[in-house]
C-alpha cells in the first residue's frame, strides 16, 4: 500500500519537513535521494542549475509536478518521504527532528478525507477496509497487527468498518480459501478460518499423540473468542472499543492478542499459499 496523492497532501508533506528558522533532518542529500528512489529527478527544480530553493518549496514542486503527469510516482515519493521521517525521529516526541504535533494532526485529518487513517508514528492505512482484496488487504492487516502488538487501541477496531481484527483477518482467510465468507458469530467465524488453515480449535478432540503446537492454536482460539468477549459490542466504531469495567492493563493485553492471533492466521495463510496448499 502506497500513500496518496493530492493538493492537500502535498500541502501537509511539505510542512513536514519545512525547517525555516531552524535545522533539522531530513537533509537536502536525503530528500534528492528519495526523489531519485521515486524516479523523479528529471522534476527536481535543484537539478537546474539555478539557485537551490528551501526543502518545502523543492517538495512541492516535485509533487505538483508528479500530479499533474505521474501520480504513481508522486504517491511512491510520499510515501518514502514518510519513511524517511519516521526513520530520523520526525514523529517522536522529543526528537531533535520532531515535526510537531499541530502539522500531525494536520496529517491525521488530510490523511482521512482521502480515506486513509494517519497514525502519530507517521504511519498510515486504508481507513474502509471492504474496499481491499489481495495484497492491498493484507498490507493494511499486517499494519493494524503491528499496531496491535505494541498495544495501540486505534488497533482494536478497524475504523471504518464494523469488523475488529481478529474478524477482518478471519474474513479475508475464508475469502482466499474458500472463496465466500458466511455472515455467523465470531467463534463460528474464527473457528472456520482455523479450520480452512487446518488448525486446532478447542472444538477439536485432543488426540494423545498430537503435537504442543496443536495446543498452542488451540489456547490462540480461545485466547481470541475470550477478547471478543471484552469488547464493548454497543460502542463499535465510537470511542473506546472496551466494556467500561475493563482496565487500560486489561485492554493493552487484549489487544495485543488480537495482534498475536491476527498475525498467526496471516503467516499460517502464506505460509499455505508457499507450499501450494491453496
Amino acid at each position: 500500500m502506497i500513500a496518496p496523492l493530492s493538493e492537500s497532501i502535498i500541502a501537509v508533506v511539505c510542512r513536514l519537513v519545512d525547517d525555516a528558522g531552524q535545522s533539522r533532518e531530513p537533509s537536502h542529500s536525503d530528500i534528492k535521494s528519495v526523489i531519485g528512489q521515486s524516479n523523479l529527478s528529471h522534476s527536481d527544480p535543484n537539478n537546474t542549475g539555478n539557485q537551490p530553493i528551501g526543502k518545502a518549496k523543492r517538495i512541492r514542486f516535485v509533487l505538483n509536478w508528479a500530479l499533474d503527469n505521474n501520480v504513481e510516482n508522486g504517491r511512491i515519493f510520499v510515501d518514502k518521504m514518510l519513511a524517511l521521517l519516521r526513520g530520523c525521529g520526525g514523529f517522536r516526541e522529543g526528537s531533535p527532528n520532531y515535526v510537531g504535533a499541530n502539522v500531525i494532526d494536520d496529517c491525521v485529518q488530510v490523511f482521512k478525507h482521502e480515506g486513509f487513517i494517519f497514525f502519530k508514528d507517521g504511519t498510515f492505512s486504508i481507513l474502509n477496509l471492504e474496499s481491499l482484496s489481495g495484497r492491498e488487504l493484507v498490507d493494511a492487516l499486517c499494519v493494524y497487527v503491528r499496531r496491535a502488538q505494541s498495544g495501540a487501541e486505534d488497533a482494536a477496531l478497524l475504523v471504518g468498518t464494523s469488523k475488529d481484527l481478529v474478524e477482518a483477518t478471519s474474513k479475508h482467510v475464508l475469502m482466499e480459501k474458500t472463496g465466500q465468507c458466511p455472515q455467523t458469530n465470531f467463534p463460528a467465524l474464527l473457528g472456520m478460518a482455523f479450520v480452512a488453515l487446518n488448525m486446532k480449535t478447542s472444538q477439536h478432540p485432543k488426540e494423545t499423540d498430537e503435537s504442543a503446537w496443536s495446543a498452542m492454536e488451540r489456547s490462540a482460539y480461545d485466547l481470541a473468542c475470550a477478547a471478543n468477549k471484552l469488547r464493548n459490542k454497543e460502542g463499535v466504531g465510537h470511542g473506546r472499543p472496551w466494556l467500561p469495567t475493563i482496565t487500560d492493563v486489561q485492554a493493552r493485553l487484549a489487544i495485543q492478542s488480537m495482534g498475536l492471533v491476527s498475525e498467526l492466521l496471516l503467516e499460517k495463510l502464506e505460509q499455505t499459499k508457499k507450499d501450494g496448499i491453496i
